[in-house]
């Protein structure tokens, strides 16, 4: 399998589009699909909802939903190219009470609650978009992100944003339950990418699920760890690619390989093999899709 023009995978005869899983949050995440969806259009996207900040965080506290926010931005990542409802999805409204929400954050906090499922919700909202794929929360339950620091206990996503020298992150509760398709997709996959993204906020958020955490240890996929093209300040401070993937292995995972941008973060020495390769678009300000997608597409494993 091979990238195509477009953002449309070149399918092979006689052969099944590999499986991708694809786990982690925010802009991070949504980069990793656009990528992904170049070489397959069997992609599922496991993402973070232990945010608390922004329309996100007062949606879910007005209306007592998960939050949308990240949700929203992997299913605009997958949706049909062209899609007029992924644009719109993507309106950010300036106007009064209004004021800072997304349209696509207020379509999906009603299709869940219609639902009354976040799964089935979120399937809707897949075939309404056209998306190939699947974009699934990576737990059902209401979570709140904590971390142990240097500074002692923090609580929330956007505080644990504003902190350093954190040790290690965990959510309350600390049983929620990853959606059974989440674990089936793992189990099936092909490939799992982690990342990139914010590594404390948005790939361990996601990551430390017990039932994400667990699926990952024991797929066969070969599992791509995509590291940030540059620091989280001041989450990951002086942080090296090998620091994060020693606080990947700190939290359970340990990835088979780690892809990363060489004029980024330095990269140190991991334990595991290193792909090193430019991936920045020509503005440095996030990873190029077609660069990712023909670097991804020979790590199937």
């Amino acid at each position: 399998m091979s990238p195509g023009p477009a953002g449309r995978p070149v399918l092979v005869a006689g052969r099944r589009p590999p499986r991708v899983v694809a786990i982690g949050g925010g802009h991070g995440l949504a980069a990793t699909l656009r990528a992904v969806r170049r070489y397959t259009a069997d992609v599922t996207a496991v993402v973070s909802v232990a945010d608390d900040g922004g329309s996100s965080g007062r949606l879910r506290e007005l209306l007592q939903v998960m939050p949308p926010g990240d949700l929203r931005k992997c299913l605009v990542a997958l949706a049909e190219p062209g899609s007029l409802l992924a644009q719109a999805f993507a309106r950010r409204f300036a106007e009064e009470e209004l004021a800072g929400h997304a349209l696509g954050n207020l379509v999906l906090a009603g299709l869940m609650d219609a639902a009354g499922d976040p799964v089935a919700g979120l399937d809707e909202a897949c075939r309404l978009l056209g998306v190939q794929g699947r974009v699934l929360p990576a737990t059902s339950e209401p979570v709140v992100l904590e971390a142990i620091a240097a500074c002692g206990q923090v609580a929330g996503q956007v505080a644990v944003m504003g902190t350093d020298r954190i040790r290690r992150v965990s959510l309350v509760p600390a049983d929620a339950v990853a959606p059974a398709p989440v674990v089936e997709a793992i189990a099936s996959a092909d490939q799992v990418v982690i990342g990139p993204g914010s590594l404390f906020t948005s790939v361990l958020a996601a990551v430390v699920v017990p039932g994400v955490a667990e699926a990952v240890r024991r797929t066969r996929a070969r599992t791509v760890y995509l590291c940030n093209l540059r620091p989280q300040v001041p989450e990951t401070r002086d942080f090296t690619v090998a620091d994060h993937v020693a606080m990947l292995i700190e939290h359970g995972i340990e990835p088979d390989v780690t892809v990363c941008d060489p004029g980024g973060i330095e990269v140190g020495a991991p334990p595991a093999p290193v792909v090193c390769t430019q991936l920045a678009r020509p503005n440095g300000q996030a990873h190029d899709p077609v660069r990712l997608a023909e670097v991804l597409a020979d790590l199937i494993g």
